[in-house]
């Protein structure tokens, strides 16, 4: 499966000339999901062992809204890290109709907080938000966005596009110093839209939506650990995505979007959406700019781009990724369950060295 969306092969055999080794500054994981308890401690070394650095999404039950509620997720997962551990969270408010500018200052004084998270369940209208997001802007506190619109008269496939036209757009021309992240972009539309813009405005690009175009979820049969929001679209949006990823433009960079879900809530009557990819995020990421020849263009996606859209340092440490074929575990652990990751049981051509040189 993991070469559903290429040409069978691309990028799996060794070629003359072709690198065995690839170090790179380490990697920023600039959207990641890590749920809390149990879930967070089965999730959270396989992010530290390759980022340096995550924005930590908030969207826990019930949801980090405040800067306080913030810092208390934060120590969580410190206090979940592997021992001996580098890793730093950044972590993001959920947006609500109720929240306030004075949130904005105490998290822009904060230290620890980066960002805004918008997701449609949690705004009725981003125009209810209009204090907030100027506070945003004078601050310069970064406004995330899942970019979908989701009224019943959307077909789901155009989401992306219909959230554009109807909140995006207006959103930057009435806001025009606000920073932005596009999340998950995942459209032709949306990657036009970015290179529209400024450099105010970035997106960040998901493993799954640059390795597998909407027919995959349904090859030789439903496989509902491939659902995810957004969706999977076409294989002409997805060689869109992998254009803007590979193509050197400092406004996309890294956003893994993982999403851990136990096996039987995803396989279910009514399944989460996710793709848990942290397992090997940096490899699926080499497999992309590979396929399109741009191997010397994955350090800037993977460990400039969003350090330097953020206003952060970059990580002074490297990783290495060896060319050497293993095959994806089947299910790791969570929690009293089990999880299955991305491209279960499927071979991948690079591996990520730990850090004590050993496979």
């Amino acid at each position: 499966m993991i070469l559903a969306a290429v040409p069978a092969g691309q990028g799996c055999i060794p070629l003359p000339n072709q690198m065995n080794t690839l170090t790179i500054t380490r990697t920023d994981d600039w959207h990641l999901h890590l749920r809390d308890g149990e879930a967070l401690a089965a999730v959270v070394g396989f992010s530290a062992r390759q980022f340096g650095r995550a924005v930590v999404m908030p969207n826990l039950k019930p949801p980090v809204t405040t800067v306080e509620s913030a810092r208390r997720y934060r120590e969580l997962i410190l206090g979940a890290l592997p021992a001996g551990t580098a890793f730093e969270p950044l972590m993001t408010l959920y947006l609500t109709d109720d929240t306030e500018p004075a949130e904005i200052d105490r998290a822009s004084a904060s230290g620890f907080v980066c960002g805004v998270k918008y997701y449609p369940a949690g705004v009725t209208s981003l125009a209810r938000c209009h204090d907030v997001l100027a506070r945003m802007e004078e601050l310069d506190v970064v406004l995330q966005l899942h970019g979908e619109a989701t009224g019943g008269d959307v077909d789901p496939y155009d989401r992306e596009a219909a959230f554009i036209e109807r909140e995006l757009a207006a959103l930057v021309r009435r806001f025009p110093r606000l920073r932005i992240v596009l999340e998950h972009v995942t459209t032709a539309a949306g990657v036009e839209f970015v290179r529209a813009q400024g450099q105010r405005i970035a997106a960040t690009l998901t493993p799954q939506h640059l390795l597998l175009n909407r027919g995959a979820m349904f090859a030789g049969g439903l496989h509902p650990h491939l659902y995810c929001l957004p969706l999977l679209k076409r294989e002409r949006d997805r060689e869109a995505l992998v254009a803007a990823a590979t193509g050197g433009d400092p406004r996309f960079f890294l956003g893994t979007d993982s999403a851990p879900h136990a096996r039987d809530v995803k396989e279910s009557a009514c399944g989460c959406a996710g793709v848990f990819s942290a397992h090997a995020a940096i490899e699926f990421y080499a497999q992309v700019f590979e396929q399109s020849g741009a191997l010397d263009r994955l350090e800037g996606f993977a460990s400039h781009h969003g350090a330097d859209f953020y206003g952060l340092p970059r990580n002074a440490g490297k990783i290495t990724l060896r060319r050497e074929a293993w095959t994806v575990p089947v299910s790791y652990p969570f929690a009293a369950g089990e999880l299955v990751p991305l491209f279960a049981g499927e071979n991948l051509p690079w591996r990520l060295v730990p850090a004590d040189g050993r496979s």
